[in-house]
């Protein structure tokens, strides 16, 4: 009898104190372990901001955002990996076994494949796996391929710009991402009607560029055509609107393909216009004609008597051809290209005073564009200047630029005297629709635009049956432009091994609208500057005048001495 009390009293204080504790638990603590419940199945996740689109100067994308799936998984929530694994690699295609190792362990969120269609992620939906889920995004496309990607870039797989304007300008694309916080059902599933809170995300601003996609997609085919027939390491088409500055094409070949940028060549990638410096030759002889002219010191008339050699204290000077002696006019010594004449036309003015006109045409300063990797060249001043640096430099050796630069020279001629900063970016357009026009640009005067038109006017002759680039013609147009073979350096040798083949042009040359800037670096199979850039130039630029309805002026060019 006394045992039995005993055990009932026991039973007793059991009974009590789980009573107590099941009062503890709802009426003290319930509340409590409820919220603490209720937040372990909130969610946070982020609302990626659409990041803003890149379009050319009509409007076309280049390039945009559309919306994608990431599928994650909560592996706390899975039931059976092995099970789940199979479904999705049926579903999204790839390695069961490696779904498997992802569905499992204890993390609360693992990604299992990113950047997908909602079409493809209605699919996995429907397979209804325990803790798979998703989250919004976008991914980027480029819709005009490979058209312009050395100037429009690319993004990364987080989404960021890797190269190009995608990279310059991605404070401006990306946005500001948001966010919301809702409650999840046992497979990671957002309960309807749970959204507690969360910030809209903010769209990125879009770019309008100055790049006219068509004619960008001439200039890159043309150069394409003439690097594989030259058997040349790449080529570069610059094609600009000389009063705006305004880029209308900034072609490079080889190419990449910005929508699989992880399959390309490091050195595809960026853009060889703005990247690469070179010499260049003979195209760099309009500066020092320009300078001298400007300077009163000769006239297109001028004669000068060209001897087969010309020997100064510091080197004895040879044409490219050898020849006898030459009654030449200046402006002879611009249509047939002549090293000796334009030492000759250049110790007219000196050394120093030539430094100054090559800075004043941009040479050694940044374009302005900002571009990523961008170099700028070099002009060595006159204290660093050996014995034969004045007469390298007249002629276009021994200082060095880019595409964009050598271009910039030769608007300023065709906008009368005027340079003008080059542009790629003609506005921005808000999340808002609205455009808003870039700055712009600043210009400098160079030189008169007395000068210029002669300087104009001598070119011309260059592109003349007596000149160096005939095949530049373009028939019913006043053309004007120069020749340049230039002897390159080799970066693994630090000497000189091939050349660059140039030929820079504009027209209509009385009324001059567009410059296009065409090279090949190392070609193989020839290296004239006229054979090989020359018919790159006249396919361009014909186009370009077509595309941008520019009527020939119907002026005779007139006709200067090349001899005496």
């Amino acid at each position: 009898m006394r045992r039995l009390r005993v055990w009932q009293l026991g039973l007793l204080v059991i009974v009590t104190i789980a009573a107590g504790r099941v009062i503890d638990l709802q009426a003290v603590q319930g509340p409590a372990l409820a919220a603490s419940a209720a937040k372990d199945r909130m969610r946070t996740v982020e609302l990626p901001a659409v990041r803003g689109d890149i379009t050319d100067i009509n409007g076309i994308s280049l390039a945009t955002t559309v919306a994608a799936r990431n599928v994650t998984v909560d592996q706390t929530l899975v039931i059976d990996a092995a099970a789940e694994a199979r479904s999705l690699a049926r579903v999204l295609g790839g390695d069961a076994t490696a779904y498997r190792e992802r569905l499992t362990g204890t993390r609360r969120f693992v990604y299992l494949a990113k950047n997908i269609t909602p079409a493809l992620w209605a699919k996995v939906s429907d397979l209804k796996l325990a803790g798979v889920f998703s989250e919004a995004t976008t991914t980027r496309i480029y819709p005009a391929g490979s058209v312009a990607a050395n100037v429009v870039g690319y993004v990364h797989a987080d989404g960021t710009g890797g190269d190009g304007l995608e990279y310059a300008f991605e404070k401006e694309l990306a946005g500001t991402a948001g966010s919301q916080i809702f409650e999840s059902s046992a497979r990671g599933t957002e309960i309807p009607t749970t959204v507690s809170s969360g910030t809209d995300p903010i769209p990125g601003t879009g770019i309008r560029l100055t790049i006219d996609r068509d004619i960008q997609w001439v200039a890159e085919n043309a150069i394409a055509k003439q690097v594989a027939a030259a058997n040349a390491d790449s080529g570069t088409v610059v094609v600009m609107n000389a009063a705006t500055g305004q880029i209308y094409a900034l072609a490079t070949v080889p190419t990449f393909d910005p929508n699989q940028p992880a399959g390309a060549i490091a050195s595809d990638i960026g853009n060889r216009a703005l990247s690469d410096v070179f010499e260049p030759g003979s195209t760099s002889k309009v500066m020092t004609m320009a300078a001298v002219i400007e300077e009163k010191k000769a006239t297109p008339l001028t004669k000068l008597t060209i001897p087969p050699v010309y020997v100064t204290p510091a080197k004895v000077w040879h044409d490219h051809n050898k020849h006898p002696t030459l009654h030449l006019t200046l402006n002879g010594v611009l249509a047939k290209s002549s090293n000796i004449g334009t030492i000759m036309a250049a110790e007219r003015i000196g050394g120093r005073t030539l430094y100054g006109y090559l800075t004043k045409f941009g040479i050694g300063s940044p374009t302005g564009l900002q571009f990523p990797g961008e170099s700028s060249g070099f002009v060595p001043a006159p204290r660093e200047w050996s014995p034969t640096t004045f007469g390298t430099l007249a002629f276009g050796q021994g200082l060095s630029l880019n595409a964009v630069q050598a271009a910039s020279v030769y608007a300023t001629i065709a906008n009368n005297g005027v340079r003008v900063e080059p542009s790629l970016v003609a506005g921005f357009t808000t999340p808002e629709g609205i455009f808003e026009p870039a700055a712009a640009p600043t210009s400098v005067r160079v030189v008169s635009p007395a000068t210029a038109r002669t300087v104009r006017e001598m070119l011309e002759s260059v592109v003349s049956e007596d000149g160096t680039a005939p095949m530049a013609a373009i028939p019913g147009y006043r053309v004007a432009g120069k020749t340049g073979t230039a002897d390159r350096i080799d970066d693994t040798c630090g000497c000189y091994l091939g050349y660059t083949a140039s030929f820079i042009g504009l027209a209509p040359a009385d009324k001059p609208t567009l410059v296009v800037a065409v090279f090949l670096q190392n070609p193989r199979n020839g290296h004239f500057g006229g054979v090989l850039a020359g018919p790159v130039f006249k396919t361009v630029m014909t186009y370009a005048l077509q595309q941008l309805r520019i009527p020939p002026t119907g002026v005779m060019r007139p006709r200067i001495p090349v001899t005496w």
